[in-house]
């Protein structure tokens, strides 16, 4: 009979073959957290258990799947963000570290005001709206995205983690979205900001498998998106409203330059965890009409 950390060991060595080793080990735990529906200090505490029957046959099905560089989340079927678990499928970025600090910062800014709203532009998971609807009580919040696939990943979400969010399915680039003018307290967008020169420096597990339609913006127009949400929030921020985007490394000093021109007042550049730009905040005090 084998233990359930000689399962562990065995698919964290065979996963070594596409990972470094810190990567795989980390994926290895991840699989067996799922497959037995325990925490990482669970797993550890049980480790030199024997193994329960079914467990080998589903840690292969899984393996080989990873080993085609296929993400785990989606071969999970879910991911981690902000302390909650959502389901993701190919039809959804998986959510990233990144867009959990520009959550946090939305969260800081409004946590003793009651009654804001909120709008997320491409929304994906559901991750942004549902997070804010849930780390702020009494919120409102609106998820936006192009994709019918898309939301239904996001519905689901939200009705999983018992978040009543209001979703809109539109083009940001043809259409405004429908809520009412000058009545947000905030716009929030992780868009697509990767060029598509930046494709061979992906990895695979990326390239292959992640949403193209939510990665990529023409390599001409890199801010394609930030230019368009930054005029449709004009039209529906409160005064005193603020723009909050996730942004591409390279374009935080043309982004901040776009919304001084378009009148956007106190911006800011944040820096990610890891020291890169990553995040810029701006607010709308109003039209001069």
């Amino acid at each position: 009979m084998r233990t359930i950390e000689e399962i562990l060991e065995d698919l964290a060595r065979e996963l070594q073959a596409v990972y470094e080793e810190p990567e795989a080990r980390t994926m290895a735990e991840w699989v067996l957290q799922h497959v037995l529906k325990v925490n990482r200090f669970e797993l550890l505490s049980r480790r030199r258990e024997n193994a329960p029957d079914g467990l080998q046959a589903a840690v292969q099905q899984y393996q080989a799947r990873l080993l085609r560089q296929e993400p785990v989340q989606y071969v999970l079927g879910e991911a981690h963000f902000y302390g909650r678990d959502f389901m993701v499928s190919p039809a959804v970025l998986i959510p990233r570290p990144e867009t959990e600090e520009l959550v946090q910062k939305v969260i800081k800014i409004y946590q003793n005001q009651s009654g804001v709203k909120l709008l997320d532009i491409g929304t994906g998971s559901g991750c942004i709206p549902v997070t804010l609807a849930a780390e702020l009580p009494g919120a409102q919040v609106w998820g936006l995205d192009v994709s019918v696939e898309a939301l239904a990943v996001a519905k689901t979400n939200a009705a999983k983690l018992g978040q009543t969010i209001n979703w809109l399915q539109q083009d940001i680039l043809q259409e405004i979205p429908a809520v009412e003018p000058q009545s947000l307290d905030a716009v929030i967008s992780n868009p697509p900001y990767v060029l598509e020169a930046e494709r061979e420096l992906m990895r695979p597990n990326v390239l292959q498998y992640e949403p193209a339609l939510a990665l990529f913006v023409p390599n001409e127009d890199p801010l394609l998106f930030y230019r368009r949400i930054a005029q449709v929030a004009q039209q529906l921020l409160k005064a005193g409203g603020r723009l909050f985007f996730e942004i591409n490394e390279q374009f935080a000093s043309q982004t901040q330059s776009m919304l001084a021109q378009m009148e956007y007042k106190s911006i800011k550049t944040y820096q990610d965890l890891r020291g890169k730009d990553r995040m810029v905040e701006a607010m709308w005090e109003g039209s001069a009409a």
